[in-house]
């Protein structure tokens, strides 16, 4: 079947994101801002978040846990778009030509329903996706095979009509088990050149 449709994953694809980004800025000391961001918070942690969990329950047992550091467990709350630096490198060049070319575009993002709200509005190169499915609001985390499930269903495409692009093996994996061709994203040069061969871009 040729492959007519792009979809994309958010983190790491499109925007950067490392915690480090946001606490560099509040903790001088490299092996405390180390510790924090290895045991206090945490990326595994923060992907409670977007598996669904409520953010309020999560700072708030968290401050428990670790109550010397209430104030910035706080401020991962409060300021959570400073973990997201900017965009990858090539990558929004990719999805506006992508877009002009007519090439329907969607995403699926493991991303918290709060902080997918808080972000999203504040770039515009997602008014060119059809349609985004948010892990947070679904309650279902890439690799599970539902939310490709959910994402054939909801966007309309039959298996093998769209690629999909992640820079999580494990997601792609299970993304290729479950309808959609891959792409394991390293850098946007070359995915260009997959898009390229596929005759999506010219």
């Amino acid at each position: 079947m040729k492959i007519t449709t792009v979809v994309f994953d958010v983190g790491k694809v499109l925007f950067e994101w490392d915690l480090r980004y946001l606490f560099a800025k509040l903790i001088a000391n490299k092996d405390e801002l180390e510790f924090f961001v290895t045991h206090v918070v945490t990326p595994e942690w923060h992907f409670q978040h977007d598996a669904g969990r409520a953010l309020d329950d999560m700072v708030a047992e968290r401050i428990t846990e670790f109550p010397e550091y209430a104030k910035l467990i706080a401020v991962y709350a409060s300021r959570f778009n400073e973990t997201i630096p900017g965009p990858v490198t090539g990558s929004l060049e990719i999805v506006q030509e992508l877009a002009e070319s007519g090439v329907p575009l969607f995403a699926i993002t493991n991303f918290g329903a709060e902080f997918s709200e808080g972000f999203r509005p504040t770039q515009p190169i997602f008014d060119l996706f059809q349609d985004i499915i948010v892990s947070g609001i679904e309650k279902l985390v890439k690799p599970d095979p539902a939310i490709y499930a959910l994402a054939l269903q909801r966007f309309g495409i039959r298996p093998g009509q769209a690629i999909f692009i992640d820079d999580n093996h494990a997601n792609v994996i299970s993304a290729r088990e479950n309808g959609f061709a891959t792409h394991h994203f390293r850098d946007a040069a070359s995915l260009r050149a997959e898009l390229v061969a596929l005759n999506l871009l010219p």
